[in-house]
């Protein structure tokens, strides 16, 4: 299977998106202001009635580029009616002095009509200062076409700022939207890391530890044992390094039938009698490594949390679930089960998350006759894609732990 490359979400690689969108608000906006410069230098102004006629445009155009910044939307009430009272006069009073060359500076009005006010007052008031804009110039002695032309120009900069403003509020909204989906994903791939480091290295660190202190009580009456049991201590080490790799890689890829096999030896050595029955052939990948996660969680906690003598591991198939059960002898709480150490997480908890995700289940409980009992089911095809989901991609192979 391919390995998956997942290449980290930066914010700094996306910030031209907002720029962009930005920058192209402002050229809109120069242009228009430009266009009303030129209305008015067309009737040969004083050079004074044209520096007037500049910094006006100006000042109407740098409050429209505040309305039409992102932030604006969250203005308190007070402030966005403020900034419209300051537009409108801008934009009404220079009509005495200009008159018709004034052009169609209602547009960027009738634009912050509908970026600041709500919709049900945003588009009555857009269409009744659209509705001014042929009414006052034909009261001025303006041409048929000219009032056409500066109709329509109202309409079109109004609707053309307003629909590159909003444009722009949803480029900054993805682009936050893809700056925490990024988070969120860092965040996942932690609790997968932690999730993995749990399920696979407490098994491995259980069994050191147990065949540790059997070697210490074999090495004065029967160093040949020791030496033997020392040789799968190094075994186990080798296999705990190797799921270290595995866990950073992000390949997770075990086998029931060889977790079965192991968890039958090192179980043994803690001179417990387990009765192993795995006959469930060839099963999915990601079914396969739920399971015998599943068993080795299991196992571990047989030996860390109880004084059990008798274990019994009955894996099963029907036409469509898989079954695995472990029971054992010796009572204990299901409260101090499946725990992990300090800051770690609950196995348990881990369990049922893998199991949930392709579509299986998991309880676990004390039996009528007091024995504890797990047992966890699943789907022979999964439900979901819980490679991409929880485990990852896999390897081509991975053995067990011996």
């Amino acid at each position: 299977m391919p390995t998956r490359n997942i290449v980290p979400f930066s914010p700094r690689s996306q910030a031209p998106a907002p720029r962009l969108a930005r920058a192209i608000i402002v050229t809109a906006l120069l242009c228009y202001g430009t266009m009303t410069v030129l209305n008015v230098v067309r009737t040969r102004p004083e050079t004074f009635e044209l520096v007037v006629c500049v910094g006006l445009v100006l000042m109407v155009f740098g409050v429209q580029l505040a309305v039409s910044s992102p932030q604006a939307r969250s203005w308190p009430t007070g402030r966005k009616a403020l900034v419209l009272g300051l537009q409108a006069v801008l934009t009404f009073a220079p009509l005495v002095w200009f008159g018709t060359n004034w052009g169609s500076m209602e547009g960027p009005l009738a634009a912050s009509l509908l970026l600041t006010l709500p919709a049900r007052y945003a588009w009555p008031s857009y269409g009744a200062l659209i509705a001014f804009i042929p009414v006052y110039n034909l009261l001025a002695g303006a041409t048929i076409d000219l009032v056409l032309y500066f109709t329509i120009a109202g309409i079109l900069t109004g609707l053309v700022i307003y629909g590159l403003t909003r444009l722009t509020d949803l480029v900054h909204e993805v682009h936050a939207t893809r700056e925490e989906l990024a988070r969120m994903a860092v965040t996942q791939e932690r609790l997968r890391f932690a999730r993995d480091l749990h399920d696979l290295l407490g098994y491995s660190l259980s069994a050191i530890t147990l065949k540790g202190e059997l070697i210490h009580r074999l090495i004065v009456t029967r160093p040949d044992k020791a030496r033997e049991e020392t040789a799968s201590v190094l075994r186990v080490a080798r296999q705990a390094l190797a799921d270290v790799r595995l866990v950073s890689s992000g390949y997770r890829d075990m086998s029931l039938s060889e977790e079965a096999a192991s968890a039958g030896t090192v179980l043994a050595a803690a001179d417990i009698r387990a009765d192993v029955t795995v006959e469930c052939g060839r099963l999915h990948p990601v079914v396969d490594t739920v399971l015998a996660t599943a068993l080795r969680e299991g196992v571990t906690n047989i030996l860390r949390h109880s004084r059990v003598r008798i274990c019994s591991i009955k894996a099963e198939l029907d036409d469509t679930t898989v079954r695995l059960g472990m029971t054992n002898d010796h009572p204990h709480e299901p409260s101090h089960l499946f725990t992990a150490g300090p800051g770690g997480g609950s196995g348990l908890d881990n369990l049922r998350t893998r199991f949930a995700a392709i579509g299986g289940g998991l309880t676990a409980g004390l039996q009528g006759d007091g024995r504890f009992h797990l047992e966890v089911w699943a789907p022979i095809r999964p439900q979901n894609d819980i490679e991409a989901l929880a485990l990852g991609p896999t390897p081509p192979e991975r053995s067990a732990v011996a």
